[in-house]
């Protein structure tokens, strides 16, 4: 398959963990649009992408901002039409802090980045998709009223909440949008919320981002 014919795959938040795993198991079969803000991390997937013969379109952009997100998804209409896929791994973890202890900023930041960007996320990617797409969320069981996770706990339920209506209503329509559980990995994110764990035994993000896009096949 040349590139020019391959579907195209958008992975939100693709820098690192889950979102990088998941872009370079789709190369082969995909021409990748990776999103991140980090340029840096995205020139290495690029470069690790291209070494096992794939080629991706990178995004550095930031998913909280509506104009650039709006920007994008047109140029990827303008070249390609269509996406097959969309999954979205973006996230904000805030410092872990009691709820009376919360941060306004880290507050409000995990606001923009877990929920409200989904806004405009989904309005601007769903047409994209059209009714075959399909389009990727991450649950995360552990968060909802953790202790020390208000912020991260609540703005990722909201988000996951989001999804769940956007799957009901299209389950007939399309585009099918699936809500997938992770098992825990060794990303940073995880790191944060359990300093000291035995990362040895937690799931590598590449056997994840496999298992994960096998249930969806």
């Amino acid at each position: 398959m040349t590139e020019q014919n391959k579907p195209v795959a958008l992975i939100t938040g693709a820098s690192r963990g889950l979102g990088a795993a998941l872009a370079l198991e789709l190369a082969p079969s995909h021409h990748v649009v990776a999103v991140a803000r980090t340029i840096g991390a995205l020139e290495e997937l690029d470069d690790r992408i291209k070494s096992a013969g794939g080629q991706a379109t990178l995004a550095p952009m930031d998913i909280t901002t509506p104009e650039a997100m709006a920007q994008l998804c047109r140029s990827i209409f303008d070249r390609w039409g269509t996406i097959a896929l969309w999954a979205h791994t973006a996230i904000h973890a805030a410092p872990l802090t009691p709820a009376d202890h919360v941060d306004a900023k880290d507050w409000q930041k995990s606001l923009a980045t877990n929920t409200i960007a989904m806004g405009h996320l989904i309005p601007y990617v769903a047409p994209l998709l059209g009714r075959q797409g399909k389009a990727l969320f991450f649950d995360d069981a552990t968060a909802p009223g953790a202790k020390f996770c208000a912020s991260y706990g609540a703005t990722k339920s909201a988000q996951i909440a989001m999804a769940r209506s956007w799957a009901a209503e299209t389950i007939n329509t399309g585009p099918r949008v699936h809500l997938l559980a992770p098992r825990p990995m060794p990303t940073a994110l995880r790191a944060r919320f359990y300093p000291g764990e035995n990362r040895a035994t937690l799931t590598p993000c590449a056997e994840e981002a496999r298992r994960l896009l096998a249930e969806i096949a």
